[in-house]
């Protein structure tokens, strides 16, 4: 059975995009990137999964459970971390730990009392008096504290600090390690491609693109830079072309005899032939 399986899933907000017929698999214990633009689909696809929008068309299982007649339960299993954090003026951190974990019926005192201080948090602080990173800390732990099935992320890293993001994902792959699956929304496409497992690219409600990371940077394509007179001709497997003066990058994905025979012909000074980036991959498909 897999974590999160969806089947032609489907929202519209009247004239307005939203998500259209999403297939996605997610197996349980996989650390999943979903990655895509702002406005790509993301937030509108986690909040349908987890029945706090109902879908218009389609269906979807989180952890077996049916998005629609199941949310609560499905609620119960997941922690969730959404990607703009409020909380109820007036309350201490403590008491909005502690409230979650209520929620839950759990007694979570020792592991948010660990997480908080891996996150450096002061939990006497009040709500009202947090930056956004600090909120989103206290947001991480509320969605942590109970040890999740699996754990729902949306845009996790905004508004932490670069210490703070590394030891964020420390803690999800400690989590991850123990049997949660890890499902993450970002438009950061190296955090993809330092931790995740698998990866979905979503552009305009739709995924155009689902594979593990490692089949993703494996794409036969190669990242070339130039500096000098290039004229690529007609040279075939050419994308995502950019000149800056003197120096001019391209990704390439054709004859390496045909690359190499005209960039000889060319007038360089320096040439270099590297793999591209998964963040260059997906451009190149979301530019297609």
């Amino acid at each position: 059975m897999n974590a999160i399986e969806t089947d032609k899933l489907t929202k519209t907000y009247g004239s307005s995009r939203g998500i259209t017929e999403l297939e996605l698999s997610v197996a349980k214990g996989d650390f999943f990137g979903f990655i895509g633009p702002n406005g790509a689909g993301k937030s509108t696809t986690i909040r349908t999964l987890l029945g706090l929008i109902s879908p218009t068309s389609g269906s979807a299982k989180v952890l077996g459970c049916d998005i629609v007649s199941q949310k609560n339960e499905i609620l119960g299993r997941v922690g969730y971390l959404p990607s703009e954090i409020n909380f109820a003026s007036g309350m201490k951190v403590k008491d909005v730990i502690k409230y979650s974990a209520d929620l839950r019926h759990k007694n979570c005192r020792e592991k948010s009392g660990v997480l908080c201080e891996r996150l450096g948090i002061d939990t006497g602080k009040k709500v009202d008096d947090l930056s956004l990173g600090n909120r989103k800390k206290v947001g991480i732990v509320c969605a942590i504290q109970h040890e999740p099935e699996l754990l729902i992320l949306d845009e996790p890293t905004s508004g932490l600090d670069p210490l703070m993001q590394r030891e964020f994902f420390d803690i999800l792959t400690e989590q991850n390690k123990k049997g949660a699956t890890i499902f993450f929304s970002s438009h950061i496409l190296s955090e993809v491609q330092s931790h995740c497992n698998t990866a979905a690219f979503i552009r305009d409600g739709r995924i155009i693109v689902y594979d593990s990371v490692c089949k993703l940077e494996e794409t036969g394509a190669k990242k070339v830079e130039v500096v000098g007179t290039f004229e690529g001709g007609d040279l075939k497997g050419i994308s995502d072309l950019k000149n800056d003066g003197n120096s001019t990058s391209f990704l390439f994905k054709g004859d390496i005899r045909e690359l190499l025979k005209t960039l000889a012909d060319c007038k360089l000074q320096n040439v270099n032939i590297t793999e591209p980036t998964l963040e260059e991959i997906f451009m190149n498909y979301y530019e297609a």
